[in-house]
């Protein structure tokens, strides 16, 4: 994805021509990109060959996820809902784990019929629910209990997790108590660690802190666990300052942890995966001038693009035809919703627009169509699939007549 000349291409395709043929907002993920970001994540860690299993709420598309597991992929799942559809878009149900602190009844009960891989615990009440189930159906299930390290991530406060004073996991004490209740449980086997500190982590150092922590509460343990799942978090350049996660030293780390610990190392990664791979194109409905700054008013909005209004997160916002005047006036991007947060970015020093000019959204593989809503009553975006010179339809464009 990128300028040839003036005009913007995803892949070989002008951005232009694909707004004419298929309308907008739409989404457009690069097929190429998305190979390239799995082919990167599986040779840095190759040494230990991990389970890498995506994490589906970041992106639940059918047609990417059966992409995605044919590089051999599992699925981390936070839903009966995700969970169906990781199987019905040809996951294997024994790569896939099952995390998330409010599982129901009904939803361990599939998952227990499904046989997936892992059921990731995250309370006493929870490891108690499955073994009352698990009794029930006399079987033993395989579970995890997901530690809360209290490792800051040092990222934005909504996306951080593995704080004591966010919801995740369980403490230590609590932890090697569990331990010791599912050791003398017929009904439940116990065979992995879990944590997960956060997302959007561009510095290996929290990862490090993580791992040491891990390693003493196995100590303490006194268990030997077949897995122990890293969770996710692996961060990409959203400002587009050339700043990545070090990978060969997270890798480091992780091989200086396993030569004390053997064990099978399991990621969950979601935005790394599927973060980069998509752009947003969107259309100018309006330039409403005020004194201070223009706003330019958008055919996308807070529906389509849920990140910028809920965390603050900024995406890069760029011209699909680049000319050399610029405007004098500060530019505020919005979108169409009755809200004051359905905003993108404000900017200086931009390209002069004009009303119906094409622009895009940049970043936005994840949590871009997951986190959309029918809000204010608006069809949901067509998603694309672009490699090289095709085009696939990977999620139709919602009919309004499909709401009212």
């Amino acid at each position: 994805m990128k300028y040839l000349g003036q005009e913007f291409f995803i892949e070989k395709i002008k951005a232009k021509l694909i707004a004419k043929k298929f309308g907008t907002p739409a989404y457009c993920y690069s097929y190429s990109r998305l190979k390239e970001n799995i082919e990167n994540l599986q040779k840095n860690f190759k040494s230990f060959n991990p389970l890498f299993c995506f994490a589906v709420k970041s992106n639940t598309n059918k047609y990417l996820l059966n992409e995605i597991s044919k590089f051999g992929f599992g699925a981390d799942v936070v839903s009966m809902g995700e969970l169906i559809r990781a199987i019905s878009a040809g996951i294997s149900p024994n790569k896939i784990v099952f995390s998330g602190v409010g599982k129901t009844a009904r939803e361990i009960e599939y998952a227990i019929n499904k046989k997936i891989l892992l059921i990731n615990a995250e309370s006493k009440s929870e490891i108690l629910q499955i073994e009352k189930i698990a009794k029930l159906k006399k079987k033993t299930i395989n579970i995890g209990i997901r530690l809360n390290p209290n490792t800051d991530a040092k990222t934005l406060k909504e996306i951080s997790t593995g704080k004591k004073e966010n919801k995740f996991g369980v403490n230590e004490k609590t932890f090697l108590e569990l331990v010791d209740y599912i050791k003398n449980s017929k009904n439940l086997n116990l065979k992995c660690l879990s944590a997960h500190i956060g997302s959007q982590i561009l510095d290996h150092k929290p990862y490090l802190k993580m791992l040491n922590v891990l390693d003493k509460v196995i100590r303490k343990s006194n268990h030997k666990f077949e897995y122990v799942d890293l969770g996710g978090g692996m961060g990409i350049d959203y400002v587009h300052n050339n700043k990545k996660l070090n990978l060969k030293k997270y890798n480091s780390y992780i091989q200086k942890f396993l030569k004390v610990n053997s064990c099978k190392i399991i990621f969950e990664p979601g935005r790394s995966i599927i973060g980069d791979t998509a752009v947003l194109i969107t259309n100018i409905t309006y330039i409403k001038e005020s004194d201070k700054k223009d706003f330019i008013i958008l055919d996308a909005g807070m529906n389509d693009l849920m990140r910028p209004a809920l965390y603050k997160a900024e995406h890069k916002i760029i011209p699909i035809v680049k000319k050399k005047i610029k405007s004098k006036k500060i530019y505020e991007f919005v979108g169409p919703i009755c809200e004051t947060t359905d905003k993108f970015l404000t900017i200086k020093n931009y390209q002069k627009l004009n009303e119906n000019d094409l622009i895009v959204i940049y970043d936005v593989g994840a949590y871009g169509m997951s986190l959309s809503s029918n809000y204010n009553l608006r069809p949901k975006p067509i998603e694309l699939l672009i490699h090289n010179s095709k085009i696939k339809i990977i999620n139709k464009r919602q009919k309004l007549s499909e709401l009212v």
